[in-house]
């Protein structure tokens, strides 16, 4: 926003973005709107122009606009998204957290005991897929009381990734896995709590048939405790409309 006002807009600029994320969490894409109005006799930004600009005033910050399209007035970055997808970042083979490549601190979650059964948590991730009541994998906030629970999970899948620069500690036998979700809205801290779950089911502090239960009692004091997955290994991927 900061940025957008070094345009000298006649109207102050509003930036509308598609979603929030907890403190600790990446994204790897985000989506905004905003409406620049500029002085009479002054042509409408284009989008090279606009992408430029933008990026010479957040030079200082960690953040990058990648693309700019013009949109009618009715678009809403936030309203009119499709769905969002996210993808949390599983670190596999460490027995402590100082074991962790370096290039990965703060970028993945490894759990605590190394190895987790996969296959048991892909066979729970089934149970998260569809429209559900997802009161027990939300933290209460003070926007609870007036959110519906319901939520429709059209992806949950548990896939083996790569890691930064991996083949240069090849020899660790690291394993990175890639948890992909995809609806079009979460709740609070509900990737999270999703994540920790699956994990709990992978270490057989849960069975996957816990993960339907947990569904079916729709009470967010039910979730086990310390079982959310840390904002670490969290990342919004990318926004679709």
């Amino acid at each position: 926003q900061k940025a957008a006002q070094n345009l000298k807009p006649i109207v102050p600029i509003k930036f509308h973005i598609s979603s929030r994320t907890d403190a600790g969490v990446h994204a790897l894409c985000n989506s905004a709107h905003l409406d620049i109005h500029r002085a009479p006799g002054k042509p409408a930004f284009n989008e090279k122009q606009l992408i430029y600009s933008l990026n010479h005033h957040l030079k200082p910050e960690p953040i990058r606009i990648l693309n700019a399209y013009r949109v009618t007035n009715s678009f809403h970055a936030r309203f009119s998204a499709l769905s969002r997808t996210y993808i949390y970042r599983l670190l596999m083979g460490c027995s402590h957290y100082s074991e962790i490549p370096v290039f990965e601190r703060d970028l993945c979650w490894a759990p605590v005991g190394g190895y987790l059964n996969v296959p048991a948590m892909q066979d729970a991730a089934q149970f998260l897929l569809g429209t559900h009541d997802f009161s027990t994998f939300r933290s209460l906030n003070s926007e609870t009381p007036f959110q519906s629970p319901v939520r429709t999970i059209l992806q949950a899948d548990i896939r083996p990734s790569s890691g930064f620069l991996s083949q240069h500690y090849e020899h660790r036998r690291l394993e990175f896995w890639e948890l992909k979700f995809r609806s079009r809205s979460f709740l609070y801290r509900q990737v999270r709590r999703m994540v920790g779950a699956l994990v709990a089911v992978g270490q057989g502090k849960l069975t996957p048939h816990h993960i339907k239960e947990l569904l079916e009692i729709k009470d967010s004091r039910a979730f086990p405790s310390n079982a959310m997955a840390p904002p670490s290994g969290l990342f919004l991927k990318s926004v679709e409309y």
